[in-house]
């Protein structure tokens, strides 16, 4: 089975780590493409090739200043990767908490 391109959804577009870096510095400003090279040690033209794919998909907004291209994340977008990922927190919480109680039970097991 083939697999999907990655501009095909978000899901796909983020499953690429440097992506999801990207994704994490843009959370809180907008910020250009050079200090985005800069703050990630990433050569240009791989942070272009990213936030190309990221805006394709539309998890990030770019406005132009002359010739200085800016970028955001777009919230709207990202709160459905979120909301899906939300689900699975419960089952590790669940998980968590009984590795937890096991290892509880094993040292008092000691005393």
């Amino acid at each position: 089975m083939a697999r999907a391109a990655t501009t095909s959804d978000a899901c796909n577009a983020v499953a690429e780590p440097r992506r999801r870096e990207i994704l994490s510095y843009l959370g809180t400003h907008e910020r250009p493409v050079g200090e985005i090279v800069i703050a990630l040690k990433l050569d240009q033209p791989s942070v272009s090739k990213h936030l190309g794919v990221l805006r394709k998909v539309g998890l990030v907004r770019m406005r132009c200043d002359g010739r200085h291209k800016y970028y955001r994340t777009n919230a709207a977008a990202i709160k459905p990767l979120h909301d899906w990922s939300t689900e699975f927190e419960k089952f590790w919480q669940h998980q968590l908490a009984r590795v937890k109680q096991r290892a509880e039970e094993k040292a008092n097991q000691g005393k």
